[in-house]
């Protein structure tokens, strides 16, 4: 051992002593590079422990990116669950839901929380608003969502302006992971697959029903030709009551101006029974329409103001009725309207007995109301 550390000392053009004191000295600051490395995973996981369990009030967890935690499954599992009022964004090019902190925060200091708690022990106990930004914070964390930011996809190029969707955001991830109430964070975790795969597995029997459908017993065969005879009639019946309230309409915007539409909201976007109500209306312009709504969007907006206020709402009539109070009678709450031609339930008109009915009473055309978020 000597002749081999006399040997390397030679080497080095140092003494024996010289090139024993450096080995020394190499030896102590590896010796120290490894403690400070150590030091340095020992924080990172009390960080990321407290967390998990919880953090002293006032006192906020440093963000360390790392690999899915259950705890962090299971917060993200009940967040999926909630109504957190998603949007779609696009993010690398495809489609994911977005949603703001603080409605995240809202979903975690609330009872379906605490009730979920006692099912699922992974669940962290949430104390105060810090420890539920923690425990939020356990989703960037994990990479199981990720703050991001709108941009402009073509922002520098020099096309011309591209037609995009109105409230399809173009997002772009944020090097700081912050839970401030403002940001938005998009979903990298899709949740259970169960239901894709159950999809899946339905979409393949159904294909290979179909194509075994020659085989079939012979009254199953003789059930679905009856049910598809059913189905062809039902929408032959659909076209022939499109048609005839064509004609109908276009009849009377002659007789009797503006025209009678039967079922008006047959083609509106809205529910299958909704498509049927009311049974008939007089025909609106599309200004009148516009005028409506832009009434009903107004009144509404004073509703909710007086309501969050706890002030009086004057409606349309003069007649005055607090937010909190129910009315009498639910005529009360919309403006009244002249009715010297009403329509009833089942659409049953009551004229005048000298049948001149004029045209700018007849205006009683469905009215679909517009849900605004408030």
């Amino acid at each position: 051992m000597q002749q081999q550390i006399a040997a390397e000392a030679q080497k080095a053009g140092l003494s024996v002593q010289q090139y024993v004191e450096r080995v020394k000295q190499q030896a102590m600051r590896q010796h120290q590079m490894r403690m400070q490395m150590q030091q340095q995973q020992q924080q990172q996981q009390a960080a990321q422990s407290q967390g998990a369990q919880g953090a002293q009030p006032g006192q906020q967890v440093p963000i360390a990116p790392g690999p899915p935690k259950p705890e962090a499954i299971a917060v993200a599992n009940f967040l999926r669950g909630q109504n957190m009022k998603m949007r779609t964004c696009i993010f690398q090019e495809k489609r994911k839901d977005m949603f703001k902190v603080k409605r995240a925060i809202r979903a975690l200091q609330s009872e379906a929380y605490t009730k979920a708690r006692k099912k699922n022990a992974l669940l962290p106990e949430v104390k105060d608003r810090v420890t539920a930004e923690n425990i939020f914070k356990l989703l960037p964390l994990s990479l199981l969502a990720l703050r991001v930011s709108k941009i402009d996809p073509h922002e520098g190029h020099d096309h011309g302006k591209k037609k995009r969707v109105k409230g399809l955001w173009t997002v772009k991830v944020e090097p700081q992971q912050e839970a401030r109430d403002e940001y938005h964070y998009v979903w990298l975790y899709e949740g259970s697959q169960w239901k894709n795969r159950l999809y899946a597995v339905g979409a393949l029997v159904l294909i290979l029903a179909v194509v075994f459908f020659p085989v079939w017993p012979y009254h199953l065969r003789l059930g679905v030709w009856y049910l598809s005879m059913g189905m062809l009639g039902l929408l032959g019946l659909f076209f022939a009551m499109a048609i005839f309230r064509l004609i109908l309409f276009v009849v009377t915007m002659f007789a009797t101006p503006p025209g009678l539409w039967l079922f008006p909201n047959l083609f509106e976007d809205v529910g299958f029974f909704d498509s049927f109500k009311p049974t008939w209306a007089w025909h609106e312009d599309e200004k009148a329409v516009k005028q409506r709504k832009k009434e009903e969007r107004q009144r509404k907006r004073t509703r909710r103001e007086a309501k969050s206020s706890g002030k009086p709402i004057e409606d349309a009539t003069g007649e005055k009725s607090a937010g909190n109070v129910e009315s009498t009678t639910e005529e009360s709450a919309e403006p009244e309207i002249s009715k010297p031609v009403t329509a009833s339930a089942t659409g049953v008109e009551s004229t005048p007995a000298d049948g001149d009915v004029p045209a700018q009473q007849r205006n009683l055309n469905a009215r679909i109301e517009e849900v605004t978020d408030e």
